[in-house]
């Protein structure tokens, strides 16, 4: 039998490219891979599937970081944590946490839900894949490598050189726990210790969204605009749409007949028929003239789909040029559309049908301004 747990007895063994294997348990076995005479070899745990018989094999490392006398213990303690993985369900792949962010976006795309998926990608590109968390094997995955990481993020500028919110901080966190709950769900993982408490979003961070624009402003802004963006903003002033969910709208999303836009793509995950005034639906019907049906109907000079990273310059360039805030943005426009219907008296069930959200979360943010329309509204009664 082959003894592994003492130096001197792994000091014996051969240089061969085959690893020497102890049994542990049943179907379990803790493996010393010895390549040369002076190395200290690198270790591998052993598992034998009981249903087929089929033999897995996960690299555990060299642990030369701690003394060799050590080295034994703490290969079968990693080894032992994989046979409890498996025994738990989990996969018998070796992935990483790239692997996971890639198999998400993967099943983003299955989902019918581009625009998600392209927005994902792009955080993961900028804050993750080139970060040492994405090369961890998910089966390793640690409370230390999760913090490092948010750390890190917490201390990174934003692509505007500006210093990072906590609603930033918050979007960016949500899609690697998103990534890592999914693989969570497909068992190429058993448990979310290691982000459970590391990815809870800072709190207070997404209250209501104070910056608001006027009907006078958002005019500026259309002015201020190049054309075409220019047309993409006009329908967001028009309709409290997501820009993604505005940017996803195609020809045949737009009845003439009925003056109805059927949004299909957006955050609330299913679609929903607008009516549209007849102002709106002018604006409509002049975007989609000599489209085909399958065509967006708002769209860049080039006829490309306005994703975030084209529409984010040119609108910079507008609210620049416009005077307006420099913190203002295309979901601006939403919060300011939506203000405006609220503070009209517009029940609020309706407010959150139209812009693809809850009514708790039309409360939560802008239960303000429902006071103070009940205020006016028992002010005209006073006697």
């Amino acid at each position: 039998m082959v003894m592994l747990a003492k130096v001197a007895d792994r000091a014996k063994l051969k240089p061969r490219r085959d690893p020497y294997f102890a049994p542990l348990a049943r179907g379990c076995a803790i493996g010393l891979r010895k390549m040369t005479a002076d190395s200290e070899g690198s270790w591998i745990a052993r598992w034998r599937d009981p249903a087929t018989a089929k033999q897995h094999h996960q690299p555990l490392g060299t642990f030369d970081t701690i003394p060799p006398n050590e080295r034994y213990d703490a290969a079968v303690k990693a080894a032992n944590e994989w046979f409890q993985h498996l025994g738990h369900g989990g996969s018998t792949e070796t992935l990483t946490v790239r692997d996971a962010c890639e198999r998400y976006i993967a099943q983003l795309e299955r989902d019918k839900r581009p625009d998600t998926a392209a927005d994902v990608r792009r955080r993961f590109k900028q804050y993750v894949y080139d970060e040492p968390l994405a090369k961890v094997d998910l089966a390793k995955l640690a409370v230390r490598h999760i913090e490092a990481w948010r750390h890190k993020l917490q201390d990174t500028p934003t692509s505007r050189g500006t210093a990072r919110s906590d609603s930033s901080l918050n979007r960016d966190m949500v899609c690697l726990k998103s990534a890592l709950n999914f693989a969570l769900k497909k068992r190429l993982i058993t448990t979310d210790s290691a982000w459970r408490a590391e990815l809870v979003p800072v709190k207070g961070a997404d209250n209501r969204r104070e910056l608001y624009l006027d009907r006078a402003q958002r005019q500026a802004l259309i002015d201020a605009a190049n054309p075409d963006i220019g047309q993409f903003i006009k329908a967001l002033c028009a309709l409290p749409l997501r820009p993604g969910a505005m940017a996803a709208l195609t020809v045949a999303d737009f009845d003439k007949r009925l003056n109805t836009i059927v949004v299909r793509q957006d955050k609330a995950g299913k679609g929903r028929a607008i009516k549209l005034p007849d102002s709106t639906a002018e604006l409509f019907t002049q975007a989609s003239k000599g489209k085909l049906p399958t065509a967006y109907l708002f769209t860049r000079w080039d006829g490309a789909q306005w994703i975030k990273d084209k529409w984010t310059c040119p609108t910079r360039n507008a609210v620049s040029a416009a005077g307006l805030s420099d913190n203002t943005t295309l979901y601006t426009l939403r919060h300011s559309v939506i203000t405006d219907m609220v503070s009209a008296g517009i029940d609020l069930a309706t407010v959150a049908t139209i812009s693809g959200t809850s009514v708790l979360m039309i409360q939560k943010n802008y239960h303000h301004l429902q006071q103070e329309a009940a205020a006016a509204a028992l002010e005209r009664v006073a006697l």
